[in-house]
């Protein structure tokens, strides 16, 4: 029987969603805790990846049992009252044998939070800028010119497993929330590091660094090493997953 979960996760202390040697990770603390519940061992998989440190309040993985368990409902309780406080599951849905977190999702959308003042509550949810602020207006143009392409090798890692590293981008834009600008990108995929590095090259036009046409080479370079360092991890938050 295979089952969707639906969870959120504070990212501070965890390296990433997936499983690593000799680091603790989300997927990890999940599956112990659901391996425990259900009596027998659990392997999910999840939608994507995020880094260390990097938030999700819309996380998605599957699962399978060897058996129908429990109501669903009752597994959702069990495992919030064994998991730790920065991990929290909102539900879990029986789906088709064949249904897959990640290849069946149609979107993923990311936000990252800007603060550029302290603020003793959010600091490890936001990245503080420091010193002459930054021009959104200008960030906001730069964003744009992502819709013009397809291949973002520019703001991947390096010696990555993917195939490809196109994506196809279908929001990007920064707006003022409150006390914080948030930048908002969705895409049918994301490449690794791909978000925090964009921002961190928005980064580098809105303070003047870098014009939009520069902007624009970066991304036709194909080059990591031409884009901005990527942006601090406390900023980024995984908050939607479309199927």
């Amino acid at each position: 029987m295979r089952y969707f979960i639906y969870f959120s996760y504070r990212g501070t202390h965890y390296h990433g969603w997936q499983i690593q040697p000799n680091n603790i990770t989300v997927q990890e603390v999940l599956q112990e805790a659901l391996s425990k519940i259900v009596r027998e061992e659990v392997a999910m998989t999840g939608a994507g990846r995020t880094d260390t440190g990097v938030h999700a309040s819309c996380m998605v993985a599957h699962f399978d049992l060897v058996a129908p368990s429990e109501d669903a409902g009752r597994m959702v309780q069990r495992l919030n009252s064994i998991l730790p406080a920065d991990i929290a599951v909102d539900k879990i849905l029986p789906v088709a044998p064949d249904a897959h977190a990640r290849f069946d999702a149609k979107s993923r959308t990311y936000k990252y939070y800007v603060t550029e003042r302290k603020n003793a509550f959010s600091s490890d949810f936001s990245a503080r800028i420091l010193g002459k602020g930054l021009d959104y207006g200008k960030m906001n143009e730069a964003a744009q010119v992502l819709f013009d392409y397809i291949d973002f090798t520019s703001f991947s890692k390096v010696h990555t497993d993917t195939k490809t590293n196109n994506c196809k981008i279908m929001r990007a834009e920064w707006q003022k929330e409150g006390d914080f600008w948030v930048f908002t990108i969705q895409a049918d995929r994301f490449l690794r590091n791909m978000v925090r590095a964009v921002v961190g090259t928005l980064f580098e036009v809105g303070r003047g660094k870098m014009t939009i046409d520069q902007f624009r080479q970066v991304i036709e370079s194909k080059d990591r090493c031409k884009a901005g360092t990527s942006a601090p991890a406390e900023g980024l938050f995984l908050v939607d997953i479309e199927y």
